[in-house]
């Protein structure tokens, strides 16, 4: 059951030998407008503002999730091309979105 393929390595660290994962698409709509939506589903009831449908070839997503962070006054992430604020003000973020030149939506309940 010797099988001669090193896994880890004290030099580079991990050793990964599979074909490396696709990038995950970006969700575009037709309608060229991003969403906001709210999202709780395994957060522990702690809601979060989702905003989907930003193409990442036209726009640097990490310099713009820092600034809706920053104008927010909240924390963040951004996940596959999915930009994650915590908190549950959309009409706000959608007023910084809409002053960034965005055609926003608000998605959801």
């Amino acid at each position: 059951m010797s099988d001669n393929r090193l896994v880890y390595s004290t030099d580079i660290g991990r050793i990964n030998n599979e074909e490396a994962k696709p990038q995950a698409q970006a969700k575009l709509f037709k309608d060229g407008a991003i969403r906001i939506e709210k999202q709780t589903k395994g957060r522990k009831g702690k809601g979060v503002m989702l905003v989907v449908g930003i193409d990442p070839q036209e726009h640097d997503l990490k310099k713009l999730a820092k600034t809706l962070k920053s104008k927010m006054g909240q924390g963040g992430a951004l996940k596959d091309n999915i930009i994650e604020v915590q908190g549950d003000d959309r009409n706000k973020l959608k007023l910084i979105l809409e002053s960034l030149n965005f055609k926003v939506k608000i998605a959801g309940g």
